[in-house]
Formats: C-alpha cells, sequence, structure tokens
C-alpha cells in the first residue's frame, strides 16, 4: 500500500506540474516565451516547419507553422526579426495559442508584432473565446515592414486562450505572416469627470508599448474589435491610428498621445453624453511626433454639428499648437471625431506613413456668453 501510495502521489505532483505549465498566471508585459527566442528540438523539426504542437516552450500550435531565425531567405527575400532572433510564421488556417491565468471580468490589451511576406491579402483572427477580431496586416505603416498591434479583450472566465490564427488560403503554405513580440497588459477604463467630460482624453490609458518597441503600436479599426485597446475611443475608420509614447516619440501632454497615420482613413472618434441646448468647449492639441514627418497637416475635429480644421506645420522635430472648439448640444449624445485631412511619409525613409498627432483632448460645458 505504501507503495502505491508513493506511485500515486508522484503521479499526482507529475499532472500538477503539468497542468501548472499549461496554464501561466498573467503579468503585465512580455507573454511567457512571447517572443518565441526558447525554441523547438532539432528533432521536432523539419527544416523550418514545427512537426510537434508542444515544441514551442509555453505555446501550443496548429497547422502548418514554421520557426523562422532572423535572416532566413526565402526565395529573393530575406526575412528579418524585429527583436531578438526567431519569430514564428503562420501557414494556412495555422495558430499559436497559449493559456493564461487572468481576472474575470477585466479588461486586458494584447500587443504583438506582425510582418507580412508574399501573401497579398494578409490578416490574423485574434481571439479569445469569446471574443475575437480579425486585424488586417496588408497595409505596411513602417519601413522595417514589421508593425505592433493592439487588441482588446474583456475576460469571462479565470483563464483566457489567447489564439492568433491565419486563416489564410494561399497556394503556398509558406506565405504567411510572421509573429513575434506577443505582450499583454491589464486596462483601467478611465472614467469622465468634473474637469473631463471625455473619458481618456490624454489617451494615457491604453495597450502595452514594448520596451525597444521605436515604431509605437497601431489600434485596428473599431468595427474589427469589440472592446478598444484605447479604452473611451473607437477607431472610426478603415485604417488604424497609432499609439506613441513619450520614450521614442514627443507627445504634447502626459506620456502617450495618437497619431493619425493614414490621413482620412484614420480616425478617433467618443461619443459622450450632453445636455440639448447646452454649451460645451472641446479643446485639443495638435503637433508632430519628432519622427521626420514634415510639411503641412491639417486636423479635422468635429463635435456635435461643429468643425474645426487645424493647420499645423511641421517641421518633423517635435512641437505642437492647441486648438478649440465651441459648440451647443442638439442631442443628449455628441459625437467628437477627429482625423487628418492629408497623408504623409516620414521624410528620413519616404515609407513609413505618419501625419499629426492629438492629444489633451478636454470637453468641458460653460455657460453662454
Amino acid at each position: 500500500m505504501g507503495g502505491v501510495t508513493v506511485v500515486s502521489f508522484f503521479l499526482l505532483f507529475i499532472a500538477t506540474a503539468t497542468a501548472s505549465k499549461s496554464t501561466v498566471s498573467f503579468r503585465d508585459g512580455m507573454l511567457p516565451n512571447g517572443d518565441f527566442e526558447l525554441g523547438p528540438k532539432p528533432s521536432d523539426m523539419k527544416g523550418t516547419e514545427i512537426l510537434n504542437k508542444l515544441a514551442i516552450p509555453n505555446w501550443e500550435v496548429t497547422g502548418f507553422v514554421e520557426y523562422i531565425k532572423s535572416g532566413h531567405k526565402q526565395g529573393d527575400m530575406l526575412l528579418v526579426v524585429p527583436a531578438g532572433k526567431f519569430a514564428v510564421r503562420l501557414g494556412n488556417e495555422a495558430s499559436i495559442k497559449q493559456r493564461l491565468k487572468v481576472v474575470k471580468g477585466m479588461y486586458y490589451s494584447l500587443t504583438f508584432s506582425a510582418a507580412r511576406t508574399c501573401a497579398q491579402d494578409e490578416r490574423l483572427n485574434i481571439s479569445v473565446a469569446p471574443d475575437s477580431g480579425v486585424i488586417p496586416v496588408q497595409t505596411v505603416y513602417s519601413s522595417s515592414g514589421w508593425d505592433l498591434y493592439a487588441w482588446a479583450f474583456q475576460a469571462e472566465s479565470e483563464v483566457a486562450e489567447v489564439v492568433i490564427h491565419n486563416p489564410g488560403v494561399e497556394e503556398d503554405p509558406a506565405c504567411g505572416p510572421l509573429i513575434d513580440g506577443v505582450a499583454m497588459r491589464s486596462l483601467y477604463p478611465p472614467r469622465p469627470t468634473n474637469k473631463n467630460i471625455l473619458k481618456n482624453g490624454g489617451f494615457e490609458e491604453g495597450p502595452l508599448v514594448l520596451p525597444g518597441a521605436t515604431t509605437g503600436v497601431l489600434i485596428p479599426p473599431f468595427i474589427e474589435d469589440d472592446h478598444s485597446p484605447l479604452p473611451g475611443w473607437m477607431v472610426e475608420s478603415l485604417k488604424a491610428v497609432k499609439y506613441v509614447d513619450i520614450e521614442h516619440f514627443s507627445v504634447p501632454q502626459g506620456r502617450r498621445a495618437i497619431e493619425l497615420v493614414a490621413g482620412k482613413e484614420s480616425a478617433i472618434a467618443q461619443v459622450v453624453r450632453t445636455i440639448i441646448g447646452k454649451t460645451y468647449v472641446l479643446s485639443f492639441a495638435v503637433g508632430d511626433a519628432n519622427n521626420a514627418c514634415k510639411g503641412s497637416m491639417v486636423v479635422e475635429a468635429f463635435a456635435g454639428k461643429e468643425t474645426l480644421k487645424v493647420p499645423y506645420e511641421s517641421q518633423g522635430t517635435g512641437g505642437f499648437k492647441r486648438a478649440s472648439i465651441r459648440f451647443v448640444a442638439v442631442s443628449s449624445r455628441s459625437r467628437i471625431m477627429f482625423y487628418s485631412t492629408f497623408y504623409a511619409m516620414r521624410s528620413d525613409d519616404f515609407s513609413s506613413l505618419c501625419g499629426p498627432v492629438i492629444d489633451d483632448v478636454k470637453l468641458i460645458s460653460v455657460r453662454k456668453p
């Protein structure tokens, strides 16, 4: 009996250890092996293809998934990795997933790097059941070919299974997108105050910006996202907006701001409660991110039924100006929206999309003059 007890205890210990490895307690930052620097054993690979679904520590792969080393050649293409030495590539209907212990009801923002390879219409399906969203990656916003994306969800249980899936059906299964640097942070949606009717008007609450990320984080359109990684705001456009931080860019106020990187196709909006007949003032800052985005820029602001065009001459070295617009509410809900009138490219590489920065957006009610 003693031997049976010892064996039973040993098996229970192994089962518990295995379970603890499959579900990791979440902390803000890079997911366990989120940079894929811990890779498969040579016996679990055939060339670059991963044969064992549990070959990458902390991850489970499904379908045709490749483990790519920076500098790998595919035909005339040289594949580079944004940080570290390794990334994964998802072939047709392939996916990677990881299970995390989270707080039920809490909001989280996922950040990851993605790069298209040879497919023309690449997209990624991101999901944490029951939430899911499709993020198109065919538009390349930076000259490196790699862009950081954000996606948000609300935890419906104490375990979140994060899945990144390539729904593509290319003739060449090796034409899927590359994935690297998967990270996550908790979101704490701010509330309106007596000093600002808008939520998160300074954009201080948003997705995790990785320490070495010099390109900012793209926030995809709200129509592809059930929960915004930029709490309080919707991206009402065909293209993404960029979340920039003071560590890598010039920011008018605080530590975070939004760069409108795709002209009129890159817009953010928020719907606020207002009192019909009451007068309101919307104020905000317009500037540039000190990222060589030069030229004449115009930000168009919409508040209720009023519109304001704010010109800004950018030297590409940082700076900002302030503007405001007064309007009378004609509804119990008023829409606040911003977009850039023109497209712009960085003058130092002529291939990275850029645009004006907006920040410190405030809405207050005032007495009629």
